[in-house]
């Protein structure tokens, strides 16, 4: 499967509303305000598979920013979204920068669709310097609910998710790369419904208000087993 349009209508984003206040633009936002917190402003940034660049231009005001996508049509509507972006058109496997050159990489839900990616992380680590900060997110192995959900696990959902691993490893293949970890938590249990015939927009709001209120303040509180992504900041040593 390629990342082109048909793919951000399907499977797991065949549901993604991509409007103001939407879920995913939460989502956008609190990334964004993690990468100012513990970034450097006006460092360069690289946002590896940007999608769509929403993000990216989030970040165009406070960094240099850079991304990068291996699929063209997403490259057409990200240079749209983030205009002040540079882009290029490369493999998260062969960074096309010196050695260095970030202050901030993010690897937003990226890792987990690469047949390598412990390579990927490699090259995150070459690409960053010194006290360079690295952000990553992913499906959660380890999700408390997930055994509520069984195959129908959002991470099970997507067919492009070819590497999910256990936290222990993904925060091993940090470390190898050069990182100190400094944050390692999840983003909430979003992926109702987890109870049959409970409603919902009921089990949203049961289920889903902690996440939503880390989303919303900017705040890091929920352990990394109280949701359906692992997210880690990790700093270059």
């Amino acid at each position: 499967m390629t990342f082109d349009e048909h793919y951000f209508s399907t499977h797991t984003y065949k549901d993604v509303s991509f409007k103001k206040y939407s879920q995913y633009w939460w989502s956008n936002r609190f990334y964004a305000i993690l990468a100012r917190r513990y970034g450097d402003r006006n460092t360069k940034l690289l946002e590896i598979g940007t999608g769509l660049g929403h993000l990216a231009g989030r970040l165009e005001n406070d960094f240099q920013t850079h991304a990068l996508d291996v699929n063209p049509w997403a490259l057409r509507v990200a240079r749209q979204n983030a205009r002040q972006t540079h882009f290029q058109s490369a493999s998260a496997l062969e960074l096309p920068y010196q050695n260095g050159v970030f202050g901030v990489v993010i690897l937003k839900h990226i890792v987990e669709h690469l047949p390598d990616p412990a390579r990927a992380i490699l090259e995150t680590g070459r690409v960053t310097h010194d006290n360079g900060i690295l952000m990553l997110s992913t499906p959660n192995l380890g999700s408390l609910l997930k055994p509520w959900k069984k195959q129908k696990w959002i991470g099970y959902l997507d067919p492009t998710h070819i590497s999910l691993k256990t936290t222990a490893e993904w925060l091993d293949m940090v470390r190898q790369a050069g990182f100190k970890v400094l944050k390692v938590f999840a983003d909430g249990f979003w992926d109702v419904p987890y109870i049959p015939w409970v409603p919902r927009q009921v089990q949203k709001f049961v289920f889903g208000s902690l996440g939503g209120l880390q989303a919303m303040t900017g705040m890091i509180f929920l352990p990394p087993r109280w949701g359906e992504s692992l997210i880690v900041i990790a700093r270059k040593s």
